[in-house]
């Protein structure tokens, strides 16, 4: 694990990550976060200007909900990076029902090259929960009550966040080639820390990281 500077560092790290992929393979294939901690990253990538026009993307989840709600992923993803590059909207995918498609999508497409990952506050990763099985697949899931509460700031109040959402399996996850872990906040470092270091359990998503050979971890409070 890294530790960085500040919130800056942090999202120029990850976006030099990125950059990098992409003028060594043009055809990647990326698996995408939302929320807080990747925004500085999406900024910092289109400050780049780099060319999209090749690159195929994967969002980690998206909430069961209309995609063109404002709190939808779709929208955020199309307000923070999307609309803001010259990535073609085909080439965008969101996990949808049947889910199978979405993984059928990802296997036609030669797998993933690159992953960002954040953590939430209990430890899950996409909206793969506390418990969720490591060999899980893409699916819908119910939200946990911790999940609902640190996600009503983006809807105002927690009765308005969605209870279910369809999101990555961690088995998806881990076939990826390469995986980055992004992290951003003195209240997330804790469980960082048990999910790098301490035992591999289902009780703590992401520590299942820890069996993938090739993944890089960055922090900042």
């Amino acid at each position: 694990m890294k530790i960085l500077k500040n919130y800056k560092e942090l999202s120029s790290t990850v976006a030099d990550i990125v950059k990098r992929q992409l003028k060594k393979q043009p055809l990647s294939k990326l698996v995408l976060p939302t929320g807080d901690t990747p925004l500085g990253m999406y900024d910092e990538l289109v400050k780049r200007k780099l060319d999209w026009s090749h690159t195929i993307t994967y969002n980690l989840d998206e909430y069961i909900m209309n995609p063109d709600h404002p709190c939808s992923y779709h929208s955020y993803m199309r307000k923070n990076l999307f609309d803001r590059t010259n990535i073609y909207p085909d080439h965008c995918h969101f996990p949808y029902r049947p889910t199978l498609s979405f993984e059928d999508k990802i296997n036609a497409n030669r797998g993933i090259d690159l992953c960002i990952l954040g953590i939430g506050s209990n430890g899950h990763i996409a909206f793969n929960e506390p418990g969720s099985s490591f060999k899980s697949r893409t699916r819908v899931v119910d939200l946990s009550l911790q999940t609902i509460q640190d996600n009503s700031r983006f809807f105002g109040s927690a009765e308005d966040v969605p209870k279910q959402a369809i999101t990555m399996g961690l088995g998806t996850i881990m076939e990826s080639k390469k995986i980055v872990l992004m992290a951003n906040g003195d209240h997330k470092l804790q469980i960082l820390e048990r999910a790098m270091y301490d035992g591999v359990t289902e009780d703590i998503p992401a520590s299942i990281l820890q069996r993938h050979n090739n993944v890089e971890v960055y922090y900042c409070d």
